[in-house]
């Protein structure tokens, strides 16, 4: 039998910043914004138990009383379904802190994924499966994305195959992910100082990917002999997956996306 993969939800709230998605929906967390009336957390946390291979759900939030606000939650909390855990003074902190408890495998998603179904997790395990790699990450071709959605925005990292968007699907598959999160975290530290993460990074392979010279697999090999550890990306065919809500403009795309599942 297949041992379970816990998983990680980041649902904290950026300290000291008035989030304009939990403003606009009049909510006191962001996570807890309704998308077609069900809060977003509770809609992701639906989509990991629907996965058989998922194990226990750690929720990652401000105030682990806000867990028993849902109605949605509370069965699966009682039954120790999910836990939360505490919010540290950065997201890879905070992923360290669980990585630390569970050990590989992790997967780690965010609250603010509304739109992330049990078919979205199931193909990304899938093809974090294929190959060995500390760390996996998923993506969503731009092409994807404009076929599917053409009225979205969202931000593309751009390869000589072509542009890719994040989908907060991210496996800690191997232990060696705690030296890519250590580098991360050092990261974080200088994101106010952009030179020292492209120092970090090394200039060949910033300057690589600002003149697009090379693939996105040749990118990732490059990236990995600088972060510590193996990170790979995979491909996958959900435009929806790319689709997590920054603003309040993105809510109102989700709750236009879940009315047409509805219809469907």
């Amino acid at each position: 039998m297949t041992a379970e993969i816990p998983a990680l939800v980041l649902a904290g709230s950026r300290r000291g910043e008035a989030d304009p998605v939990a403003a606009h929906a009049g909510v006191r967390h962001k996570c807890l914004a309704p998308a077609a009336g069900v809060p977003m957390l509770c809609r992701v946390v639906e989509a990991l138990l629907a996965v058989p291979r998922i194990g226990t759900i750690h929720i990652a939030v401000t105030d682990p009383r806000l867990l028993e606000e849902p109605a949605c939650l509370r069965e699966p909390l009682c039954e120790g379904r999910i836990r939360p855990a505490a919010c540290a003074a950065s997201v890879s902190q905070s992923v360290a802190a669980v990585f630390a408890g569970t050990g590989p495998p992790l997967l780690v998603t965010t609250a603010d994924h509304p739109l992330l179904t049990a078919s979205m997790i199931e193909s990304f395990l899938d093809l974090a499966a294929r190959e060995p790699a500390d760390l996996v990450a998923g993506l969503v071709a731009e092409a994807t994305i404009r076929e599917r959605l053409p009225q979205t925005r969202r931000t593309f990292l751009r390869f000589r195959d072509g542009g890719f968007s994040g989908a907060n699907l991210f496996l800690l598959a191997a232990a060696n992910a705690a030296a890519i999160l250590a580098f991360w975290q050092r990261v974080e530290a200088e994101r106010k100082r952009p030179w020292r993460i492209a120092r970090a990074l090394g200039p060949g392979l910033l300057l690589a990917y600002l003149l697009r010279r090379q693939s996105l697999e040749r990118a990732m090999q490059r990236a990995s002999r600088r972060i510590g550890g193996t990170a790979r990306a995979v491909v996958l065919p959900f435009a929806e997956a790319a689709v997590d809500v920054d603003k309040p403009a993105d809510l109102e795309l989700v709750e236009e996306l879940l009315a047409r599942r509805e219809a469907a």
